[in-house]
């Protein structure tokens, strides 16, 4: 099974057009594979695009907040996984 490894939390959600605000705590590149987590909240998706400030971007770094499209909805301090194979 594959392991997970938390690499930030969800500070921010815009409904209409399903983008997260994530607050990292560790490194992240465009093509990894996430997975979001909370109370109500369980799905993996590849990480498609990112933007940080209106700027797309194909990594990024602790410390940094990151605009995310994500496929389901997701909520405030929801844990982002960072799935390894």
């Amino acid at each position: 099974m594959a392991e997970k490894k938390l690499i930030g939390k969800i500070t921010h959600f815009f409904s209409k057009i399903g983008v997260a605000v994530v607050e990292l705590s560790d490194d992240i590149r465009v093509g990894d594979r996430i997975r979001i987590e909370g109370a109500t909240t369980s799905f993996d998706q590849v990480v498609e695009s990112m933007e940080i400030e209106n700027e797309k971007v194909e990594s990024a770094t602790v410390g940094q907040s990151i605009g995310l499209k994500v496929k389901d909805r997701v909520r405030l301090h929801d844990s982002v996984y960072k799935i390894i194979e």
